[in-house]
């Protein structure tokens, strides 16, 4: 092999690592500086976003979240990720990013399994909150919320979520980091297992009929801990 082949490889090699560093971000480094500008950094690709996908297959999406829900998140990191406790300005942060969901242009489409909304991640007082305000922006015109009822059979298996911004990029959260995705491959396999998730979740006053269903198995539980 020459070394001119060698030198193309190297390359290439090095191109394919810079692509990697682009893709990942961990999340100790992305919080070094606190909760609230990681949040505040995410506004620049909202605001250029015109169509959102999303899939959560075990939180409420933060654009969706009330406070003390979303409070009950960055809590949650603050202790596994050894960051500057932030949480009040991170929440802060969070709630004016929600203003997007009312700025003309934008359309959310938003799934999530019902187990998703039965998952105790914070005392069952705020999630019955929480759970009251997905039911209200399920009925906002520009939001699409699909619930995917317990006993819906999946074609496909809901590995993780992940945040779909038009048609250029994928974000993917693992407990170490998240995944920065760009690869017309990747977009293109990222979509299918949307529209996938998306055909088997019940929409409108059907959604939230799961969710009030829900509800009322939290408030029954909170009544008989009370008696």
């Amino acid at each position: 092999m020459r070394v001119s082949d060698h030198e193309a490889e190297l390359d290439a090699l090095l191109a394919s690592l810079h692509t990697l560093e682009l893709q990942y971000a961990e999340w100790r480094q992305v919080v070094r500086a606190g909760h609230r500008p990681a949040q505040e950094r995410l506004l620049e690709w909202e605001q250029r976003t015109r169509l959102f996908r999303i899939f959560e297959a075990t939180v409420v999406p933060g654009l969706l979240q009330t406070a003390e829900y979303a409070r009950a998140r960055f809590v949650e990191s603050v202790r596994r990720l050894k960051g500057p406790n932030d949480a009040d300005e991170a929440v802060a942060a969070r709630l004016r990013r929600q203003e997007i969901l009312y700025r003309p242009g934008k359309q959310f489409h938003i799934v999530m399994p019902e187990a998703a909304l039965r998952l105790r991640l914070c005392p069952v007082d705020v999630l019955l909150g929480q759970l009251d305000r997905l039911a209200s922006a399920s009925h906002l015109p520009n939001v699409r919320l699909g619930i995917i009822a317990a006993t819906t059979e999946y074609t496909i298996s809901p590995w993780h979520g992940f945040w779909m911004y038009d048609d250029r990029r994928v974000v993917v959260e693992t407990f170490s980091a998240a995944l920065d995705l760009r690869q017309p491959q990747e977009l293109e396999l990222y979509g299918d297992a949307f529209e996938q998730l998306a055909a088997v979740a019940s929409y409108g006053h059907a959604a939230r009929q799961v969710i009030g269903r829900v509800m009322s198995d939290l408030a029954a539980e909170t009544d008989t801990a009370s008696t």
